[in-house]
């Protein structure tokens, strides 16, 4: 069992614990299956965590490194040049922090909820004009060119970006609608691996809309302060395991 899945997680962390916070990974959790997001953050009982993506991980590494030597230089970066982004990645004093979930990403405290809500994008780019661009890096590998974001289940991969938008916002930043995708795509019709795995990068434009999010930390809201364990969800996979295991056990 991970050192990182306990039952049930310390109190401090649940909703009304000191430690709590609405991220945007909770957001998501909700928006899929209220049942368990009500069970890991009421009651502290989580979903058993999955397989690290480390790859992609190691990805997401290397390109905040690249991104950020031309932040240094704040010049635009090759693929911002190539897809006639008229930007340079965005360099402010906070970077580190709002890039770092461990760290608090970036925080907004919602007024009526008393929520303090949190994100933390790959990266932000800015225009001459002061308007941010959110970026959100993506790996995989995929015989074709990732050109749009058409599959069903990446429409987690919309909010998440929806969100990061929705969170500069409300600290004050002017942010542009138009978010980016750089997505790194691993190549296997190469002839051998010599000790690296290469890449094919190219940018996915997305027009956000976080139109959806008040309402949705209203429900969150009702959700938490309930004392009604939401109904099992017939698309979540956790609930419908627990409904067959039941099933088997009578």
């Amino acid at each position: 069992m991970s050192d990182y899945y306990s039952i049930p997680r310390n109190s401090n962390w649940n909703y009304g614990g000191q430690n709590f916070r609405l991220s945007r990974s909770k957001m998501e959790l909700f928006l899929q299956c209220p049942r368990c997001f009500y069970l890991d953050n009421k009651l502290g009982i989580k979903r058993p965590a999955g397989f690290p993506f480390t790859l992609n991980s190691a990805v997401d590494t290397l390109l905040k490194k690249e991104f950020d030597y031309y932040r240094e230089k704040g010049e635009p970066h090759p693929i911002m040049i190539k897809y006639n982004v008229p930007a340079v990645p965005f360099k402010h004093k906070d970077m580190g922090l709002w890039r770092d979930a461990l760290k608090g990403g970036v925080e907004y405290l919602h007024s009526l909820t008393k929520f303090k809500i949190c994100g933390a994008p790959d990266d932000i780019w800015v225009k001459e004009d002061g308007e941010l661009i959110v970026v959100d890096y993506k790996s995989t590998s995929k015989e074709e060119e990732i050109k749009e974001l058409d599959k069903e289940w990446q429409i987690g991969y919309k909010r998440q970006m929806e969100i990061y938008q929705y969170l500069l916002r409300k600290n004050g930043f002017k942010v542009s609608d138009t978010g980016y995708f750089v997505y790194a795509n691993g190549k296997t019709d190469v002839p051998n691996f010599n000790n690296k795995l290469e890449f094919e990068t190219n940018l996915v434009t997305y027009t956000g809309n976080d139109s959806w999010i008040e309402n949705t930390i209203y429900k969150i809201y009702e959700c938490l302060n309930s004392k009604v364990v939401p109904c099992a969800s017939d698309t979540c996979d956790e609930c419908l395991y627990e409904k067959v295991k039941n099933t088997v056990k009578k």
